[in-house]
């Protein structure tokens, strides 16, 4: 009798499995997007309207280059720079080659940077917007020199810089070449600041390594989004190193904030008018109209 009710219920259960099973293939991929901070689930047309921003907890969740300069810039305004550039293999690091080939084709970039020059609310700027799906935008040869050369034509044309910043730091597969970039960059910067013209940085998740230690760092003003990775080395090699547990908040935006690092924290919704506002503010006297 025993094996009887056991059998049942093994077939019912089996039965409810199968039930939930054909529950989620009903369900087109895509449809939904579960926040991985608060587990909510938001309808993606939603969560896409929103800037890819939870209307729950306000998880800012990472956009592409692209998805970032269509929320951020005047439509229409971009002219991108040296589009066509790619990185070589310097230090014949073994399948670069084939990992960058392959990053190409899924991504459809062919670094993990876009420059160009471009507008807001008609505020002409030069824009820098790094791309984390493309090997966590570390920093090799070609994204510094794409960076450099976009700056230097910003000195060279009196226009602001506005550099959204996410990486994973420098590229190791490109060893040294890699790290000549953050003095290269650098150097660009304080050239375009002797030049008197304004570079705002503004940090997404992740900025670390050596682009926070570069030109990430260096802006006149300094933005990040809500809750953001900002550092260097990471958490548990610092408490590795120093032998002390560190804040649960440590390394966040809102750390940097309290501590000086970064000068504001702006909701994506917000950061077009932001930026705006701070270009307008920042003209020179002879370009400023009546009317502003």
């Amino acid at each position: 009798m025993l094996e009887d009710l056991f059998s049942v219920v093994k077939v019912r259960f089996n039965g409810d499995k199968a039930d939930d099973d054909k529950k989620k293939t009903d369900i087109p991929k895509g449809l939904l997007f579960k926040c991985p901070r608060c587990r909510n689930v938001t309808f993606m047309e939603e969560f896409q309207a929103n800037g890819k921003v939870c209307p729950h907890c306000n998880y800012h969740s990472r956009l592409t280059a692209k998805e970032r300069l269509d929320i951020t810039i005047d439509k229409g305004s971009f002219e991108e720079f040296d589009k066509d550039m790619v990185s070589k293999n310097p230090i014949d690091f073994p399948d670069y080659e084939a990992k960058q080939q392959a990053l190409r084709e899924k991504t459809g970039l062919k670094d993990a940077v876009i420059t160009g020059k471009a507008a807001i609310r008609g505020e002409k700027i030069v824009i820098i917007v790094m791309d984390s799906n493309y090997m966590m935008a570390s920093m090799g040869s070609v994204v510094g020199e794409k960076i450099t050369r976009a700056i230097e034509y910003a000195t060279a044309n009196k226009l602001p810089v506005i550099a959204f910043t996410a990486s994973g730091g420098a590229r190791m597969q490109e060893g040294i070449v890699s790290l000549m970039q953050m003095a290269k960059t650098s150097g660009a910067v304080a050239r375009h600041n002797q030049a008197g013209l304004l570079y705002i940085a503004v940090m997404t998740d992740p900025t670390t390594g050596g682009v926070t230690a570069s030109f990430a760092s260096l802006g006149d003003i300094i933005i990040a989004e809500p809750k953001v990775l900002i550092g260097f080395a990471g958490r548990r090699v610092i408490e590795g190193t120093i032998k002390q547990k560190l804040p649960d908040d440590f390394q966040s935006a809102e750390f940097m904030l309290e501590n000086g690092f970064v000068d504001m924290i702006v909701e994506r919704k917000k950061m077009r008018r932001v930026l705006a506002h701070i270009l307008r503010l920042h003209k020179p006297a002879k370009e400023v109209s009546s009317n502003e």
